[in-house]
């Protein structure tokens, strides 16, 4: 078991090193299409969560910057309002919305999902981007792991409560999901993004809505600074723009769905492998059903697998 764990650090370690800096990213460039970012967004609905700053912020202002409607959604009024300013001065889109709502307090996400849903509009790209990684435990006033309820109990409760809209946008609708490459060195039970997107593939496989999980990179985000200070000045220069970090996001909005396959997970424009080598990490995604019945029990909504 431990050579096992020591085995992936290690593996992780090289493997990220190579393909999630910004060398990475610029070599991966070389075999890019330009013509995939140069469709057109006009009259599509899309949602981002965490929307006012690194990761969100690049994708909201890439989506405006197409001619789509999108929906800021931001935990704090006056930094969603500054960066709401900033891309609808950026982009001359004046169709960018902001939505207050913290995630991690599931009253207000399914608060949210009952507001927006009742606007009766489709929703055809939902971005799940909002992340937290907080080193001290937190219980939140619902008594969830602070981690636990923004990373994957509101991402879940959103999803789910928001599939009206997104069926109303069939079939282009499409769910993308901001994983975490720690997913690489543990087996399911830390990161939980990318078998949600497949277990959502599955289950909604007949609704015209795809499913898509993607790795970012290491990008030089807010969060990273706060969350990993150590990676972020051990790769100062070597890490991601927030631009950089979004590109597979933006990528994934815009291709025609007959390129992508639901329930993949992506990483640089291109399907990714969802584990290393010799990890031992694969087995444990037969134990999505039982751990989304448990989600759905502590988000008090029912799951139909």
């Amino acid at each position: 078991m431990f050579i096992q764990k020591a085995w992936r650090t290690a593996a992780f370690g090289l493997y990220g090193f190579t393909q999630f800096t910004k060398s990475g990213f610029l070599d991966h460039a070389k075999k890019f299409r330009e013509e995939d970012m140069q469709i057109r967004l006009d009259g599509k609905n899309c949602l981002v969560t965490g929307a006012n700053s690194g990761i969100g912020f690049a994708t909201a202002e890439g989506l405006a910057s197409r001619g789509a409607t999108v929906y800021m959604l931001c935990r704090n009024k006056e930094r969603g309002e500054a960066a709401l300013n900033q891309i609808r001065s950026k982009t001359g889109n004046a169709k960018v919305h902001l939505e207050i709502c913290d995630l991690s307090s599931l009253n207000e996400v399914k608060s949210f999902a009952t507001k927006f849903t009742s606007l009766d509009e489709p929703l055809h790209v939902l971005v799940n981007n909002a992340g937290l990684l907080e080193h001290k435990r937190e219980i939140t006033a619902e008594g969830l792991e602070l981690n636990f309820a923004v990373n994957v109990a509101a991402t879940y409760t959103l999803t789910e409560l928001v599939m009206p809209s997104l069926e109303k946008a069939a079939p282009e609708a499409r769910v993308i999901t901001v994983a975490s490459g720690g997913m690489y060195t543990e087996p399911l039970n830390k990161d939980l993004q990318v078998a949600l997107t497949e277990w959502w593939a599955k289950k909604y496989s007949d609704k015209g809505v795809g499913f898509y999980s993607m790795h970012p990179g290491w990008a030089d985000t807010p969060g990273v600074a706060k969350s990993l200070p150590g990676l972020s000045e051990k790769l100062s220069g070597n890490l991601r723009s927030n631009y950089e970090g979004a590109d597979t996001v933006i990528w994934l909005a815009l291709q025609h769905k007959e390129k992508l396959t639901s329930g993949a997970f992506y990483f640089d424009r291109a399907e990714a492998p969802k584990h290393l080598k010799f990890a031992g990490t694969a087995a444990s995604h037969a134990q999505i059903n039982s751990i989304i019945d448990s989600i759905s029990s502590i988000c008090d909504l029912h799951a139909k697998g």
